[in-house]
């Protein structure tokens, strides 16, 4: 057969790829199989496959493909190994076959393959090893489908007898197939035996239900399940399963395994997202993974202690960032790197009988060890979806949400108050608030105590007042973090590049103030205003994409909200009197060299910005009139101390739609032979012009030189508005001219490179506390019992800080909920890094130190509300430097990079007040 496969093409290879998965996928159903290919092999069959393809030109209307010229052809791949997959560490006495390395990751290590596919490619290739893998339903109405990568993986323990065997079993096999494989494996007779959900090593429930499935029964990666064998030889003791069927969660010694298969961390499914699937979560899978990084990153493996990353286990940034920002929080950082076993508190009924705060006590000390590799936190993810299901699963999440239950959870595990008393709460009555305070802290405390509270926990001065009966209750309620609101902005600032057609002046970038909610038409009222368009001027408005043109925004009526800040938008000023015309695009190339040897080219790839000029349809156009009209849009490039050509800088020229009869006879010779002569006064006399390496795109897709034959006529394409020619700059023509003003072009908007003026402008987080502070009334579902009136009342609520944290935790209200609506304000906070100060902010006025914080982490997100990254910021007290913290990637940054618009939860630290600056940083 792969006889046959070297008779296709390469195109024909990629069509009938392309034919076959779409007709897969759109039958695609749960118990399919998908195959795993290495991204490397894929990699280099899409190069084989697309190496005469160049970019997809869209002018609004169609998409155009053009043969790229100088491309050198690529050798067929050889033979699939999917060996770089392959953990062949592990040992072969495990219930699989093959093992995979514990970090692949989707998109960057792998790719999966519909079976008809692999097939496919097996026939054309051959080559392996076969890795296939079962499509399963998922999400919580169970028609989301997914492709399990890595099927859990379970340490059984054979009681009495000691051993153990780890086996691979789908989460969506049921409980009466884990119990016919441990009667395989250890040769057993079903009658007499017993099988337990041995979470952490303690019974947690008897696994008798034989329908349901082990996802059901929240069984997770790298969990412990015990096999016991009960029979009249046994020792009573072992037969701890009662006549009633209850639980016995005493422990039970397991004698460690004779299996040389590690129990190591465990793994989380990788998600293929089907045609029925989500496709922005999918979408926002590949953004996170397709990072490439440069070497300038902080390696972990260096000798230095807190530089550790976290790996993404598939949509886990969310998590990884809040664990960073905790973990190098000082306080928590020495707590658990020393003895803390002895407050775990396993008999509290809110807590997670310890296991959360041993989990992550074992994750922030692997962070903190010297010398080590990225860490891949599966352990702690598995006791996180084992007591919070919501965050189980490969789906984005609320880092914020995270990081509450985090805390929580974390104060109940270790709370040294065993026995919680009760305590009924007084009223104020006409008390002293300090009084008031105390007695309230105090009776929190006598039931919470934690280094969380010590940490982490103030105080809320709470004051409601009766609209009717002007009942006064003041209480003093306990915080956590304090969840701050943003006012959303009305405006946005966006910046696009205008260009000029008539080569009479160099692009500009244009900054300008719309309506969040507006429309294409306020953007160019805005620029026209600000670039003082011409009122026979209009402009025309595109996005460029790759160096190409992606779409002309011609619709007015187009939502700015479509557009994205790190879009590039261009507008080209065009003439209002113009009709019956195309637009020229002219799409720059230069060659591009192999990194191995100088000589080898890579063939023409497009760069720059494309220019753009209307041509009347009216008018016969020949090569030379391109020529000439080419010259005239890059005029205004053109290098002073260059005389090797002529253009409107040093002749006269008339525009090319106002007079196309005026063309110069004598164009288009060498540079080598150019000579311009000029008579007394204006008048001008024929020009020899340098000849440009221009080549028209017919409507065929064909490729025309326009350096010879000047006088033919260039045939117009009748459906498209677009004329497409390629200008391939060599190193010589890219010394005649100065490009660099088409070469970057700024995005639409970006909040890191704001002045300190525009970074003063936005709102400060001085404004959001007072927003949240500030008096109003309760919301009509959330009404106040009066005890004088005997009613429900819409009292009017005020809060004050009274008692502040050693640690500040500040959440960003960044995402907002209206009905079914859900909208993510980006809105630009100046929040201080040093010298954050709360003195004036606190009602308490019994403790006269100032209350001055400073900045030390924050956690950042990026994108929209569906999708979207999450990264940590993070400041290193004793080497006083900040760092990005990326999932496994950690990078120096500088203090002034710390503020944008994506910050979201922000950890500030009490400083001493001895150390208290006595000026505050500008809002």
């Amino acid at each position: 057969m792969a006889e046959v496969a070297e008779k296709l093409t390469p195109e024909g290879e990629k069509q009938s790829i392309r034919d076959i998965t779409v007709a897969a996928e759109a039958q695609t159903k749960s118990g399919d199989n998908f195959y795993l290919i290495t991204q490397r092999w894929w990699h280099g069959w899409l190069e084989y496959v697309n190496q005469n393809q160049s970019s997809i030109v869209n002018d609004g209307s169609s998409s155009e493909n053009h043969e790229s010229v100088g491309s050198s052809a690529l050798k067929r791949p050889s033979c699939i190994n999917n060996s770089d997959l392959v953990d062949e560490t592990v040992s072969k006495d495990s219930d699989m076959d093959i093992e995979l390395h514990d970090t692949l990751v989707e998109g960057t290590d792998y790719i999966l393959l519909p079976q008809e596919v692999w097939n496919q490619f097996s026939m054309w290739y051959g080559g392996g090893p076969v890795l296939a893998r079962k499509v399963i339903s998922t999400g919580l109405s169970q028609t989301e489908l997914s492709v399990e990568v890595y099927p859990l993986r379970l340490q059984l323990h054979l009681m009495p007898k000691g051993v153990s065997s780890v086996i691979r079993i789908s989460k969506k096999e049921t409980i009466g197939k884990l119990h016919q494989r441990a009667y395989e494996i250890f040769d057993l007779n079903s009658k007499q035996v017993y099988i337990w959900d041995y979470f952490s090593l303690r019974k947690h429930a008897l696994m008798s239900d034989m329908e349901k499935t082990l996802d059901d029964a929240n069984i997770q990666m790298d969990q412990d399940i015990l096999v016991e064998v009960v029979n009249s030889n046994i020792d009573d003791g072992m037969n701890s399963i009662r006549e009633n069927g209850s639980v016995d969660n005493g422990n039970v010694a397991v004698v460690p395994s004779h299996s040389s298969v590690p129990i190591s961390e465990a793994v989380s499914s990788s998600k293929y997202t089907s045609t029925n699937g989500n496709a922005e979560l999918s979408h926002a899978q590949n953004l996170n993974t397709e990072k490439a990084y440069g070497p300038s990153g902080v390696s972990t493996r260096g000798s230095s202690c807190g530089l550790t990353g976290l790996l993404n286990l598939g949509n886990t940034c969310f998590m990884n960032s809040a664990i960073q920002c905790l973990v190098h929080t000082p306080e928590f950082a020495r707590y658990f790197r020393e003895d803390y076993h002895q407050e775990i508190n396993r008999q509290n009924p809110l807590g997670m009988v310890g296991e959360l705060a041993l989990a992550f006590g074992d994750l922030l000390r692997k962070l903190w060890a010297p010398g080590r590799a990225p860490v891949a936190p599966r352990p702690f993810k598995a006791k996180l979806a084992r007591f919070a299901p919501q965050f189980s699963g490969c789906s984005q999440h609320d880092s914020q949400e995270l990081l509450a239950f985090l805390l929580d959870g974390l104060h109940e595990d270790l709370n040294r108050v065993k026995h919680k008393p009760y305590i009924k709460s007084k009223d104020a009555d006409g008390r002293p608030d300090e009084e008031v305070a105390d007695e309230y802290w105090a009776n929190h405390i006598a039931r919470n105590d934690s280094i969380i509270v010590d940490v982490c926990q103030g105080q809320f001065k709470s004051t409601l007042v009766c609209p009717l009966c002007s009942k006064v209750s003041v209480t003093f309620d306990p915080f956590m973090y304090l969840s701050l609101p943003l006012q959303p902005a009305t405006t946005r600032n966006m910046t696009v590049t205008v260009f000029t057609c008539d080569g009479s002046a160099l692009p500009a970038a244009w900054s300008v103030t719309v309506p969040k909610q507006g429309r294409c038409r306020d953007l160019i009222q805005a620029l026209s205003n600000a670039c003082s368009l011409q009122i026979n001027e209009k402009l025309l408005l595109a996005e460029i994409r790759g160096h190409l043109i992606y779409r002309f925004l011609e619709d007015p009526l187009i939502s700015l909200s479509s557009i994205k800040d790190d879009d590039h938008l261009t507008a080209y000023k065009i003439s209002k009197v113009l009709k019956n015309t195309k637009f020229l695009q002219l799409i720059h190339r230069r060659e591009e060299q192999g990194s191995g040897n100088a000589q080898s080219a890579l063939g023409w790839k497009p760069y720059g910005t494309p220019l753009v000029s209307p041509i009347s349809c009216d008018d016969t156009i020949t090569r030379s009139d391109i020529q000439l009209l080419v010259h005239t849009m890059l005029s205004p490039m053109l290098r002073t101390t260059n005389l090797g050509a002529v253009t409107s800088r040093n002749v006269s020229m008339t525009t090319f739609d106002e007079s196309h009869s005026a063309r110069i006879s004598e164009a288009c010779a060498d540079v080598n032979t150019a000579d311009l002569r000029k008579g007394n006064g204006n008048s001008l006399k024929p020009v020899t012009l340098l000849k440009l390496p221009l080549q028209f795109v017919d409507e065929n897709n064909a490729c025309i030189d326009l350096t010879v034959g000047d006088d033919k006529v260039v045939k117009l394409s009748s459906s498209s508005m677009s004329i497409l020619v390629f200008f391939d700059w060599s190193q010589k023509l890219l010394g005649s001219y100065d490009t660099s003003q088409i070469e970057n072009l700024p995005e639409v908007c970006k909040y890191g490179h704001l002045g300190k003026k525009a970074r003063n402008e936005p709102l400060s987080l001085y404004a959001c506390l007072e927003s949240f502070l500030r008096e109003e009334p309760l919301v009509p579902e959330d009404m106040w019992y009066c005890p004088q009136c005997k009613e429900r009342r819409q009292a009017r609520k005020k809060l004050d800080l009274w008692r502040l944290p050693e640690v500040l935790v500040i959440h960003l209200k960044r995402f907002s909920y209206s009905r079914s609506v859900k909208h993510k304000l980006d809105t630009f906070v100046n929040f201080p890094i040093h010298d954050f100060d709360l003195t004036n902010y606190v009602a308490s006025k019994s403790n006269t130190q100032r209350q001055i914080y400073e900045l030390y982490s924050l956690t950042n997100h990026y994108g929209s509300m569906g999708s979207g990254h999450y990264t940590a910021h993070i400041k290193l007290l004793d080497e006083n430097k900040w760092y990005n913290f990326d999932d496994s990637h950690i990078s120096p940054i500088n203090e002034e990079d710390v503020k944008s618009a994506a910050a979201y939860v922000l950890f500030y630290r009490k400083v001493n007040s001895d150390k208290c600056s006595v000026t505050n940083e500008s809002t």
